[in-house]
């Protein structure tokens, strides 16, 4: 299949990025044949050693010539900074894992004094077998284009050209964050734990009683004067279709009846509180 390397609008952000590289070469018609040896074919073959890419390109000789290209490897002190960045935010393990390159990834790497992408082409360190003194040869911008297409099929690829393969990435960072969730699951345990001992300081079945004597001339002992039960309920609708026709209403007689005994229950109340026999 061919690559449509000049609609680079609808490329992903960071292969973009990375062929942003190649417009600071002022040698333009050489990077014209280097996007044709990549569009029709001319690399036979494209494989990574570590962190070094290695092709075989097929020029104008018979026998293809030998390309490598490498960019400088982080440290493992550097990478484990990077991957604890990293998994600080899910946002980032989250896109990564869908095969997307999170907007914001350089922070991370600012954040650790770094760069992801490389700033300029002299930063790039690539070969070619070929005699063409010039770097990068038709040769070499043509593994340049290859690799802005396995950007965007895979973005670890941009991982790995800085020395970290995406299986380790995505291990390191499923680590990190099982440990992430592993402190805070303990931390909200201890919370509970103090929240448990606290209630279970409650004692339910002794919550309102008071032990302490009261002061007498702060208690005041008065009978209720606000709504009782009975006028919150309301009357009962129990009358039946006979009873009207007779005329009898059950209901009033029911609820004056009820309210006598919520006043004379009231009143002993009272009178037991008042300590009066």
């Amino acid at each position: 299949m061919e690559a449509n390397y000049d609609f680079q609008a609808s490329r992903e952000w960071w292969s973009q990025r990375w062929l942003e590289l190649l417009d600071s070469y002022r040698f333009k018609k050489r990077l014209e044949r280097a996007r044709n040896y990549a569009r029709q074919g001319n690399i036979l073959s494209i494989k990574f050693q570590n962190a070094k890419v290695l092709a075989d390109v097929q020029g104008s000789e018979p026998e293809p010539y030998k390309v490598s290209l490498s960019l400088h490897s982080f440290s493992d002190e550097e990478w484990g900074f990077i991957v604890e960045t990293m998994s600080q935010k899910a946002i980032f393990a989250a896109k990564l894992l869908a095969g997307e390159m999170p907007q914001n990834i350089e922070e991370v790497f600012t954040a650790n004094g770094l760069s992801l992408f490389p700033f300029t082409l002299s930063e790039v360190k690539s070969k070619c077998s070929c005699p063409d003194k010039a770097n990068p040869c038709k040769h070499i911008g043509a593994i340049y284009y290859q690799l802005a297409d396995r950007f965007s099929e895979d973005p670890f690829v941009l991982f790995q050209l800085r020395g970290r393969t995406k299986e380790t990435i995505l291990s390191d960072l499923r680590k990190l964050r099982s440990a992430n969730i592993t402190d805070k699951s303990e931390e909200k345990y201890e919370v509970n734990e103090v929240i448990a001992n606290q209630n279970n300081s409650l004692k339910l079945d002794k919550f309102w009683q008071y032990n302490q004597p009261l002061e007498s001339s702060l208690v005041v002992i008065a009978p209720s004067t606000g709504e009782t039960v009975l006028d919150v309920l309301g009357s009962i609708p129990f009358v039946k279709e006979e009873e009207k026709q007779a005329n009898i209403n059950s209901t009033d007689v029911v609820m004056k009846y009820l309210d006598s005994l919520y006043k004379d229950a009231s009143q002993k109340a009272f009178l037991d509180a008042m300590n009066v026999g």
